[in-house]
């Protein structure tokens, strides 16, 4: 009996990547170090933004999409929370606009310059107060305009009218512990959460019910 090698056939076999140039990496930024579980940053098709440490408080950067090379340490920074920021996300409506969770409970709105930072930007276009314990998930609505979700360890999530700063839904009970992620569907009519207690839940918060 022959006992050949076998060799699996790919069309990926004799394929290899390309490096990438040092000129087009972005280099010696101190992103955050927090426990928390995010990817620490967001893109859009004008900036991207990376949460970093800060002594005194919470920041990340903004740095336009072309600016890449080594950050100079003293490149401005978003820096008005009063603790470690937790999680952003771009507006998917306006390229200049962000939002930011934190460890100081609030949620905070940016209005970027169009043409970057040139200086710090410590004054937020607005302030959502309404959780009990630090914000770590933000997420925009996909649809409409100035409406933006947000859940923090009080195991609580809120809808917020971000032009009038008032809440339009607060669904609590709906979650026994800590919530892991959140995303809208497309239409927004409903969102789906992850839990610590091993359980995804489909929400219609007009209804504030789980539906699935």
């Amino acid at each position: 009996m022959s006992f050949r090698k076998v060799v699996r056939q790919s069309k990926f076999r004799h394929v290899f990547g390309q490096p990438v140039k040092t000129e087009q990496c972005y280099d010696d930024i101190r992103v955050s170090r927090v426990t928390w579980d995010s990817t620490f940053c967001a893109v859009n098709p004008s900036f991207v933004a990376v949460i970093v440490e800060a002594s005194g408080g919470g920041a990340f950067l903004v740095l336009p999409l072309h600016k890449t090379g080594r950050i100079d340490k003293s490149y401005p920074t978003v820096c008005g929370h009063t603790g470690p920021v937790l999680d952003i996300e771009w507006c998917p409506h306006d390229d200049y606009v962000i939002a930011s969770g934190a460890e100081d409970c609030t949620v905070m709105v940016w209005q970027i310059p169009e043409n970057g930072l040139s200086q710090p930007l410590t004054e937020p276009v607005v302030v959502l107060e309404g959780h009990s314990k630090r914000v770590g998930i933000v997420a925009w609505h996909p649809t409409a305009r100035n409406v933006l979700l947000s859940a923090g360890c009080d195991n609580t999530v809120l809808i917020w009218n971000v032009g009038t700063a008032e809440e339009l839904y607060r669904l609590e009970g709906l979650h026994p512990d800590l919530i892991y992620s959140v995303s809208w569907s497309r239409d927004g009519a409903r969102f789906c959460t992850a839990c610590k207690d091993k359980s995804v839940r489909v929400i219609d918060p007009r209804r504030g019910a789980v539906v699935a």
